[in-house]
């Protein structure tokens, strides 16, 4: 039988947009397939688990992560950072414990489709 980590890997794998998982620590600990080829390929950055999430972010956006991260440690559900230079929209959704502490976060891109 398919260990539950990798099978939740193969899932995360398969969304069509990047998933970045952050700890409270703002440490980089899961890409999926898409965020890989983004971060590696398109952005030129090495391998990024293990790393600070600030190592592919500029000030700003570094401020802006970390007022977002507050919401979220206070409860606050899925965080809209803004759209980037792709044309995408950012999020952050929280990811908690079973008792609702917050445990890290996933950074999620969406196209943004303006009709």
């Amino acid at each position: 039988m398919m260990k539950e980590e990798k099978m939740l890997a193969y899932i995360l794998d398969s969304f069509p947009y990047p998933i970045l998982f952050v700890d409270t620590e703002y440490i980089i600990r899961f890409l999926n397939k898409t965020a890989k080829f983004h971060y590696y390929e398109v952005r030129g950055y090495g391998d990024l688990i293990g790393k600070s999430l600030f190592d592919c972010h500029n000030d700003a956006s570094k401020e802006k992560i970390m007022a977002a991260v507050e919401k979220l440690k206070n409860h606050s559900n899925e965080v809209y950072l803004g759209t980037n230079v792709s044309n995408q929209r950012i999020y952050l959704n929280p990811v908690r414990d079973e008792e609702g502490h917050l445990i890290g976060y996933f950074e999620r891109f969406e196209l943004n489709l303006r009709i």
